[in-house]
């Protein structure tokens, strides 16, 4: 995913393996989510955020529980227009 791939490399930039740390952080809570996707609050229509602690950062993410499917929007940087995932939300349903 290009959001966690941008992020990942602005934090090395910032200190060396602070990129590492913020990966393996919101991949966990990805794996997490696997288990309970639906814990989470409907934040935007259909839209389930996750806030990823000691970042601003959260995950958007769909579930589809017809086929038992989670789908990830955006690792959004909460710091950002709140438009710009909201755009990607309505292209993924294109």
């Amino acid at each position: 995913m290009e959001d966690l791939k941008s992020a990942k490399e602005w934090y090395d930039e910032q200190q060396k393996g602070l990129g590492k740390k913020f990966s393996d952080k919101v991949k966990k809570l990805i794996s997490d989510l696997r288990k309970q996707p639906l814990s989470y609050a409907i934040r935007y229509a259909d839209v389930r955020c996750l806030l990823v602690f000691k970042y601003p950062y959260t995950i958007h993410y769909k579930v589809n529980q017809d086929i038992k499917t989670i789908v990830i929007i955006a690792v959004f940087n909460t710091n950002r227009n709140p438009e710009i995932w909201k755009e990607r939300n309505e292209n993924m349903k294109k």
